[in-house]
């Protein structure tokens, strides 16, 4: 029988839900592209429940349990002496979330000589030393679109705050003010803007779809061109390189996996492209960005606005400075894990583990490395080597708690 040891975020604060604003889901039977959601044997949650917190467990604990595995389910993962750490040694799956990632670094996998599965519940694995993964032939695997119209959507809402001035204005409002001259003063309509997406693979894709019905100027980038017929349907503009695509556009999003090649790719030479008062949003991961460049680019006014929920390290240091630049609009990382969401991925979750306990074929498009090579969507999408360098910094977060 097997140990797994699965990462969650806290609570809240007020403790799990007794009810819930709606008393259901909307019934998706596919994805965009065809593929089909999660198809787990059986689940044992109630659809739109909170799952992604310690008490959700992901509705895996009586699954697991009476197929006789153990099952530690904890929140404390960051530091040489958290209990993530402690359960590590001698973990056979770990199952963690972008949302409050527990770092698989290339030390904490040498720690964990059973280690065979490293299992995103959500989309993005880069918490994962791939490299050291790899090496020692451990699979990695995600639950692949589970969230990516989750995170679109957010895309999209980011932008339209940015560009209306919203959070400002609602400050206003809730503050008792009427500030009509505040508010307008720095409000722009978002029709015929340029908007440019780094990545135009699922979540980039859907933003595009979702931004064309504004009247906007649709650009993007990606390592893959899309087909023809369909830059054609959205009217696409297609650019080499995103140093390329930057000057083109009011409004850049950033939609690709974090792996070395993408590290910190915006930064202070590569801001220097954007146009002056262009809009920087963020939902895809927060080591993408220079985070001090970032700053000083919002200071400065280069940036008319910043926004997204992706930082790093996650969850990030209180002093992290985009907690308070001026023209924000951060969130934690919530894009992704919306009641909506969760349902999805706490059930491909669970086909996984079963797949895995069970020796059957793990989907193609939910594999990122297997056999000691990147496999499935990862061949696709990720390059070897590492991005958990620094993630050591989460200690400060936990530190002042």
């Amino acid at each position: 029988m097997a140990k797994v040891v699965c990462v969650l975020y806290d609570d809240p604060i007020d403790g799990y839900p007794t009810g819930y604003a709606r008393e259901s889901l909307p019934v998706i039977e596919r994805y965009a592209d065809g593929q089909t959601l999660p198809t787990p044997k059986a689940i044992d949650f109630v659809p739109g429940s909170l799952l992604g917190c310690v008490s959700g467990e992901l509705g895996l604990r009586n699954y697991l349990e009476s197929n006789g595995h153990t099952f530690v389910v904890t929140s404390d993962k960051d530091g040489p002496e958290s209990r993530f750490e402690e359960e590590l040694a001698d973990a056979d799956v770990v199952i963690s979330q972008p949302f409050w990632p527990a770092y698989l670094t290339a030390e904490r996998i040498a720690k964990a000589p059973k280690l065979k599965l490293a299992l995103t519940a959500g989309i993005g694995s880069d918490h994962v030393d791939l490299q050291a993964a790899i090496d020692r032939g451990i699979t990695v695997a995600e639950v692949t679109f589970c969230n990516s119209i989750s995170v679109a959507e957010h895309v999209v809402m980011t932008a339209l705050n940015l560009v209306r001035n919203y959070t400002p204005s609602h400050a206003w409002a809730v503050n008792g003010g009427w500030n009509i001259a505040d508010c307008g003063a720095r409000s722009y309509d978002i029709e015929g803007m340029h908007v440019g997406t780094v990545a135009a693979g699922r979540i980039g894709l859907a933003v595009l779809r979702r931004l064309k019905p504004f009247g906007m100027h649709l650009h993007y980038t990606d390592r893959h061109r899309l087909p023809r017929e369909v830059e054609l349907e959205l009217g696409l503009i297609w650019h080499e390189t995103r140093e390329d695509m930057y000057p083109a556009c009011d409004i850049v999003t950033l939609n690709c996996p974090l792996h070395p090649e993408t590290e910190n790719m915006i930064n202070a030479e590569t801001l220097k492209l954007f146009k002056r008062g262009a809009y920087l949003v963020n939902t895809a991961r927060g080591k993408l960005c220079d985070r001090d460049a970032v700053a000083r680019a919002l200071v400065s006014g280069h940036l008319a606005g910043y926004g997204g929920d992706v930082w790093f390290p996650q969850p990030a240091p209180k002093d992290h400075p985009w907690r308070t630049a001026p023209n924000n609009a951060m969130t934690p990382h919530i894009s992704g894990t919306s009641l909506s969401a969760q349902a999805r991925y706490a059930a491909g979750t669970r086909e996984i583990l079963e797949c895995f306990f069970e020796g059957r074929p793990i989907r193609n498009e939910y594999l990122i490395a297997q056999g000691g090579a990147l496999a499935g969507v990862g061949a696709h999408s990720y390059s070897k080597g590492n991005a958990t360098g620094g993630s050591e910094e989460a200690v400060k977060f936990k530190k002042a708690n």
